[in-house]
């Protein structure tokens, strides 16, 4: 795993950001950062690696997509966080009800590396504008390492036991047309701890701000 901080100001509030699969820090640079600190976790290969976060006020943990079962499998390695929240994730990442239908997952994994190279992305972003504004600024990261990634977490959600224990998120943003997890499925496992957003699978672009996301919980 590795992180990256895109703000460090020893400030007393940390946003602790857990990205998606074959994503980096990059795409969301763009959203600003006033009186929080940000660290981003990415390239779960691995599940170490995590620095020390201690010295802060008040936590908030963002997981987006298969960060959302990433952060839950860490959560005992991670701090004490004042508010979760989930953004079109789920913590069955693979489930014809709660996450990527099965197939669709192993197709995927099975075509992964011609789908890195452009379909995958033009389904995150579901608009051809969105698309093309990730583009400008898009992952650093070579394909044969995100690749490696798909396999391990593949191995990960096969391997590991792992049950929702109903508490851990606090709350749950779902976007409207998410073309990787089914709409439906999320609003399935989250029942009614979600709130619907007009999005795709990447809703950051909606945003200006790190906390204009916090202040979703709130609504």
């Amino acid at each position: 795993m590795q992180y990256y901080w895109l703000n460090k100001n020893n400030n007393k509030k940390l946003i602790v950001f857990f990205a998606g699969w074959s994503f980096d820090y990059v795409p969301f640079e763009f959203l600003k950062c006033f009186d929080e600190d940000v660290i981003v976790f990415y390239d779960y290969s691995t599940l170490d690696n995590i620095p020390d976060l201690s010295g802060y006020h008040d936590y908030t943990l963002i997981a987006w997509s298969m960060g959302v079962y990433v952060s839950y499998v860490l959560r005992d390695k991670l701090p004490k966080f004042n508010r979760k929240i989930a953004v079109n994730g789920t913590v069955y990442p693979v489930d014809d009800n709660f996450g990527i239908p099965k197939r669709t997952f192993d197709l995927t994994l099975k075509f992964v590396e011609s789908g890195l190279q452009g379909k995958f992305y033009k389904n995150v972003f579901d608009d051809e504008s969105l698309y093309l504004r990730y583009m400008k600024k898009p992952v650093l990261r070579t394909i044969a390492n995100r690749v490696s990634e798909l396999y391990a977490l593949s191995g990960m959600i096969k391997n590991l036991d792992v049950k929702y224990d109903g508490k851990y998120y606090d709350f749950a943003i779902i976007g409207n047309r998410d073309k990787i997890i089914p709409t439906k499925n999320q609003i399935s496992f989250w029942t009614n701890r979600a709130q619907l957003v007009d999005s795709g699978h990447f809703p950051f672009y909606n945003y200006n701000a790190w906390d204009e996301l916090c202040r979703l919980t709130q609504k």
